[in-house]
């Protein structure tokens, strides 16, 4: 790749700012949790991997700003820091688990409270790191489901700038194309963040993998002409009974699919999955500021005291994906039964 999402430089993050693409790869240089969380609460850093990483950086970058000896009160402090990057966005489940994974080791160590802030470092390098490899092994099992010769359709953004690199989803693509596998790709917009348009498009571009950039309301016309092969796309939390939330649209991707009998694939690390909740009803939703539905860039394209409904994803019922692809290998049906051999528990 020839740019990254995010890394750890000498104590300071370094994330792609995300909001300027494709115009501008700008890079952010952040030094506190704060600037962290309000990264991720404005989607400069976006994705549910990508999330995971900023928040266990995050924390780090915490428990570097706590300023006492005390193990009991950094023990308080960094629970409250971590409660504060928890708020920043309520959906994606790869942010909760990296906090957790952050929490326990202060929860796991009895050491000085500068030795925990360097193991606590320490633990979120590592967050990073394995992400890499996990998407990579995503893409190993996830390319033997794509054909010698196939379009790919995708929506939103799962990819390299969804994680801290090669992607999920779109890390199945890459994956596909090293094998000799000659694909298409076909990136929804995704309204209205225009994450397909802005950052799918950019990637594969910057790749050269062929892509072509349709409108949402366009995925249905392709399918009907018999132009799309299979569906991947990525998930940022996923219930025991295989119900998934993922960008808003996925959902009407995924009855389209059913209808058309085309195979509708999901690929995300064993973190997103939540074994916690039974069924997708149970996921939280976000809900997004108006603007971003009737403004692109600052420019109005709606009435202004119009009512605007913006939730920033949908729930997927189980039964409609045709399998899973994880960094531990390919889940099939049934998934209540089949998850939990895949994914252990947090």
């Amino acid at each position: 790749m020839k740019f990254y999402t995010i890394k750890w430089l000498r104590n300071r993050v370094s994330i792609i700012d995300q909001r300027m693409l494709p115009e501008k790869e700008v890079y952010l240089t952040l030094r506190t949790y704060r600037e962290v969380r309000d990264a991720v609460k404005n989607m400069a850093i976006r994705g549910a991997p990508a999330i995971g990483a900023a928040a266990a950086f995050g924390a780090a970058l915490g428990a570097l700003q706590i300023n006492t000896a005390d193990i009991k009160r950094f023990k308080a402090k960094f629970f409250k820091i971590c409660s504060e990057i928890a708020g920043a966005r309520p959906t994606a489940r790869n942010l909760f688990w990296a906090l957790e994974r952050m929490k326990a080791v202060v929860q796991n160590n009895t050491v000085s409270t500068s030795q925990l802030t360097r193991l606590l470092v320490r633990e979120a390098v590592s967050i990073a790191d394995e992400d890499v490899l996990i998407n990579k092994k995503m893409g190993y099992y996830g390319q033997s489901l794509v054909p010698a010769q196939a379009n790919i359709l995708t929506h939103c953004n799962a990819g390299a700038l969804a994680t801290v690199g090669y992607g999920t989803a779109l890390g199945v693509m890459r994956a596909a194309v090293a094998k000799g596998k000659k694909i298409h790709v076909y990136a929804d917009e995704t309204r209205p963040f225009l994450q397909g348009a802005r950052l799918t498009a950019w990637e594969l571009h910057k790749d050269g993998i062929p892509v072509t950039l349709i409108t949402d309301s366009m995925a249905g016309a392709l399918m009907n002409k018999g132009k799309i092969d299979l569906v991947i796309v990525g998930a940022d939390r996923i219930a025991l009974n295989g119900d998934f939330a993922n960008k808003i649209g996925t959902y009407s991707l995924s009855v389209l699919c059913r209808h058309h009998d085309i195979p509708f694939y999901v690929a995300a690390p064993s973190s997103t999955f939540d074994l916690k909740l039974r069924k997708g009803s149970d996921i939280i939703i976000e809900m997004r500021d108006i603007s971003e539905v009737v403004k692109i860039r600052a420019i109005r394209i709606a009435p202004d005291g119009i009512g605007v409904w913006n939730p920033a994803f949908d729930v997927t019922p189980g039964r409609h994906v045709t399998a899973f692809v994880t960094e531990n290998g390919i889940i099939s049906p049934p998934y209540f039964k089949n998850i939990k051999r895949y994914v252990s528990p947090a």
